[in-house]
């Protein structure tokens, strides 16, 4: 798997999760989703620009889709006239998602070695129960930091979502393992002192993660000893 760069890699003190394109396979509807609000405003969402919203919260995403719309068009949409069009959509998509495979056992071999979890997501609660609903092993996170958490300051790539959940669980955030798909969300792990680790897509396989991140084809992988 890898090695921290002072040493031998233990068992992590707790794991730190994120949710879409990393324990379900939502990312690809998430991209769909933004990828048609933003043609009804005239605006081609390019693959590239599709990965930098990947890890991001809806608002922030809805700011940059706006920046984009204004750049090309010299006008754009309000976020919440943006959102009206990209919420049904995406609602539509999201509640068929599949788990990614091995992740809900990942999540029991956690819970079989009494290694703490929590859920580290740019998803507000809401979205989050929508996903989950057809995904009863998601309940094994009962410790969780949403893109709407009111003791959030700020989302990916900022640390504070990683801060907050490694606070929460009463552990380090340097003993923690962070497991990430986006740039976004690995970047906000590793600015936390967390190991991350990337579950690479065919989109993000030369996205620029940070150095040190340990790069993964599959969550089954994953060594937790």
């Amino acid at each position: 798997m890898g090695s921290w760069e002072n040493g031998p890699m233990t068992r992590p003190a707790a794991c730190l999760f994120d949710l879409d394109g990393l324990l379900l396979d939502t990312e690809p509807l998430h991209a769909r989703a933004w990828r048609l609000a933003a043609r009804q405003f005239g605006r081609e969402l390019s693959d590239a620009e599709l990965l930098q919203l990947r890890g991001r919260r809806r608002l922030d995403c809805a700011a940059q889709v706006q920046e984009w719309i204004q750049a090309q068009h010299g006008r754009a949409p309000g976020v919440q006239e943006l959102l009206a069009v990209r919420q049904p959509i995406a609602e539509a998509l999201l509640v068929r998602a599949p788990a990614i495979e091995g992740a809900p056992e990942l999540l029991r071999r956690c819970r079989e070695l009494a290694i703490p979890m929590a859920l580290v997501t740019s998803s507000a609660r809401p979205s989050v129960e929508l996903k989950s609903a057809p995904h009863p092993w998601l309940q094994l996170l009962s410790v969780r930091v949403h893109g709407d958490d009111p003791q959030l300051e700020a989302g990916k790539p900022s640390p504070d979502p990683f801060l907050l959940a490694a606070e929460r669980l009463g552990v380090s955030p340097e003993r923690c393992w962070a497991f990430e798909d986006s740039p976004a969300g690995a970047t906000a792990a590793a600015a936390a002192g967390c190991l991350v680790h990337v579950l690479l897509s065919p989109e993000s396989d030369g996205a620029p993660f940070p150095t040190g991140s340990l790069r993964l084809r599959s969550l089954r992988e994953v060594e937790l000893g």
